[in-house]
């Protein structure tokens, strides 16, 4: 596993609703992000919180061998699904049986989940896109937003045969951490003008953001998005490479964003790396 540090400029930052300030950020925040391919990460908050994304990770092909014990991860708090689809549910039943884990997600696709015995009910936290909720105490706020795609989950069902079931609407997530530290899951998702309120509420840090194309925005796309609507301190592009038709690069990233005379700070990870990111 390589491990890096990287320090960002602090933004000011606004949670829940647009009207409602947020305290003065703390100089030594810091969150330490693993990324598993694909859109699977680990995020520790100051705070010691840990919170995982879509882990896809024992079937992922790009998740280094030495990754794919899910027992490796050790303690989780907080589990994230995006929407149904297998490359983002991946391990979520196997994880929250191991760890106890709470699952946020979308409220349809919560009761897909439980009568599927996916997850039991009791784990569950559905909810929906808007409002921020505090699943780990009143410190950090998770708020479910947008995204255009779809969603479904693929499963046997209880009669035993393979079906599909509601997954609901896709979405992505900002994470507010207990020292003010944002960061931005995009899910899967093409571009949409609606991402400028995502920038206006929440102003994120780091934007984690899909970049492989014909499921996802593509670099060009991904690259208009960072420029004229979420506007991050830092971005990490995802979701590209895992499969033969995700094939936008991070190079190209840069060179779109370049070409718009950007100058974010892009961070490029290899899956299995793991970051500190810091105000």
């Amino acid at each position: 596993m390589k491990r890096f540090v990287t320090t960002t400029l602090a933004g000011a930052l606004i949670a829940g609703f647009a009207w409602a300030a947020a305290p003065a950020a703390d100089a030594h925040a810091s969150a330490d992000v693993k990324w598993y391919g694909q859109a699977a990460f680990r995020i520790k908050t100051p705070g010691g919180k840990v919170i995982v994304i879509d882990p896809f990770i024992t079937k992922n092909p790009k998740t280094p061998a030495d990754d794919k014990d899910l027992a490796k991860l050790g303690k989780v708090d907080l589990i994230l699904v995006t929407h149904g689809h297998g490359d983002h549910i991946g391990d979520t039943a196997a994880l929250a049986k191991m760890t106890g884990a709470k699952v946020g997600v979308n409220a349809d696709m919560g009761h897909t989940m439980r009568i599927l015995g996916m997850v039991p009910k009791e784990q569950l936290i559905r909810f929906n896109k808007s409002g921020p909720i505090t699943p780990l105490g009143p410190d950090i706020t998770i708020t479910m937003t947008h995204a255009e795609h779809s969603s479904e989950v693929v499963s046997k069902g209880p009669d035993g045969k393979e079906g599909i079931f509601p997954g609901g609407e896709p979405a992505g997530y900002v994470i507010k951490m207990e020292d003010g530290y944002t960061i931005y899951h995009s899910g899967d998702t093409g571009v949409f003008k609606d991402m400028e309120l995502i920038h206006d509420l929440y102003k994120p840090d780091l934007a984690l953001i899909c970049i492989g194309g014909w499921f996802t925005m593509d670099p060009r796309h991904a690259a208009y998005a960072v420029n004229k609507f979420l506007k991050p301190k830092t971005v990490m592009p995802m979701h590209y490479g895992t499969f033969g038709l995700l094939k936008g690069t991070p190079d190209q990233l840069k060179t779109h964003l370049s070409g718009m005379g950007d100058t974010t700070e892009i961070v490029v990870m290899q899956p299995g790396d793991e970051k500190t990111f810091g105000k």
